[in-house]
């Protein structure tokens, strides 16, 4: 039976691995005192070097000895918490060397990646045990409701609802919509969220900016509608659009470089000018902010259902009318086909364009209807803005979308030029 050095590594890893968890219930004092636990950093380590040990037995045909090497282990940790159950009921400890032998194990089988996130992440839970416990005591029973429910739509009806599509110009795919209305009240208990952590003044900015990795359009749509309860926010929350616009740009960029290299490099004058607009504007917005904010109320409905049922409805209108645009102008040009696709669906156009250009005489083309698509959906978005934003939001949005617009407009201009 050969050690072959994936197998001498595997064990290595499953055996820092239970180190890092020891050296933190070291640290933590609760291998001492009256209330301590059965193990510390040496037994944390031998776990994890046992769990390696009992995969590379494993793999090499020898399951039974894995087996009772395991076995012996959980036995141990079992019996470990009956003893110590009759002073203290926690049983942290032992549940941690449960997962070190599981993401042990795992190492000596060769997914390294998923045992060393198995080990992070719980070291993560250990370490932050006062700031989690902190959070949970102070969160309000809105929030924990609105996740609970969150949850059940996501969970429950999403996989219950059918693929379609019904009915003419596209027909109707309920699951598609329901996913738009969850990122949407998603985005809107992101926002309550963020504001729990970091305030009012930048939980809408972290909003944002995760939002804009997704659809900055919902961002856009959520906000603007948040803008009307929610006055004393109007700086934050326009800086959160424009954030999530100006993350659009740099998701383009990234997807396209993916999947074309060649058109990626194609695209970088459209995207380069918009993009540094974007960032300037957001870090003098939040060095500009004025202190508001920090008594604006939390939203009474964190996930917002309503507006985002409506947003699915208004999008599912979009979507027929593009289709008839399509069917009536047919797909004569790209840029055309991009102008359009752009209003609603930045990512489809940026796909759909990656594929048109694999061929050399359609690359600049395929760059250009990009970079239209992008100006399309950032008037569509300023259009959302002033529609459902209120007070201050709009002028504040609008002159943020006017420079974006413009500097947008530049690199489209350079890119056809130049």
């Amino acid at each position: 039976m050969d050690l072959q050095p994936q197998s001498v590594l595997g064990i290595c890893i499953a055996t820092l691995g239970g180190a890092a968890i020891g050296v933190e219930r070291q640290y933590s004092g609760h291998t001492q005192g009256p209330h301590s636990h059965f193990a510390g950093l040496r037994t944390f380590t031998l776990l994890g070097a046992l769990a390696g040990t009992s995969a590379y037995l494993w793999t090499s045909g020898l399951e039974v000895p894995a087996s009772i090497l395991l076995a012996g282990a959980v036995a141990l940790i079992l019996a470990a918490y009956l003893a110590a159950s009759r002073r203290d009921v926690d049983a942290t400890t032992e549940v941690a060397a449960l997962i070190v032998l599981a993401a042990g194990f795992l190492a000596g089988l060769g997914s390294w990646t998923l045992s060393s996130a198995l080990i992070a992440a719980t070291s993560v839970l250990l370490i932050e045990k006062s700031r989690l416990h902190s959070f949970v005591e102070n969160l309000p029973d809105l929030g924990l409701r609105a996740g609970f429910r969150f949850a059940l739509m996501a969970l429950v009806i999403l996989p219950l609802l059918p693929e379609g599509p019904y009915g003419p110009l596209g027909g109707i795919r309920p699951r598609e919509l329901w996913i738009i209305v969850l990122l949407i009240s998603g985005l809107s208990f992101t926002g309550y969220a963020a504001r729990l952590i970091v305030g009012p003044s930048h939980g809408y900015v972290v909003t944002g900016i995760l939002g804009g990795l997704i659809s900055s359009t919902n961002v856009t749509y959520t906000l603007a509608r948040i803008s009307a309860t929610e006055p004393t926010s109007a700086t934050p929350l326009a800086i959160g659009v424009l954030t999530a616009c100006t993350i659009m740009y740099l998701r383009v960029a990234a997807v396209t470089a993916m999947l074309n290299p060649t058109l990626g490099l194609a695209l970088i004058p459209y995207w380069l000018i918009p993009a540094l607009v974007g960032i300037t504007i957001s870090i003098l917005g939040l060095r500009s902010q004025d202190k508001s904010s920090e008594t604006s109320p939390l939203p009474s409905n964190p996930l917002a259902v309503g507006s985002a049922l409506q947003m699915a409805a208004l999008f599912q209108l979009v979507l027929f009318a593009i289709t008839a645009i399509q069917g009536y102008w047919g797909q004569s040009g790209l840029i055309f086909s991009g102008a359009i696709l752009g209003l609603t669906d930045v990512d489809a156009l940026t796909i759909s364009m990656t594929k048109s250009a694999q061929s050399p005489e359609n690359l600049a083309t395929a760059a250009t209807a990009i970079a239209v698509g992008c100006l399309a959906n950032s008037f569509f978005k300023l259009g959302i803005a002033l529609t459902l934003g209120r007070g201050a939001f709009r002028t504040r949005v609008a002159a943020g979308f006017l420079a974006l617009i413009l500097g947008a407009a530049a690199g489209l201009g350079w890119g056809i030029w130049f």
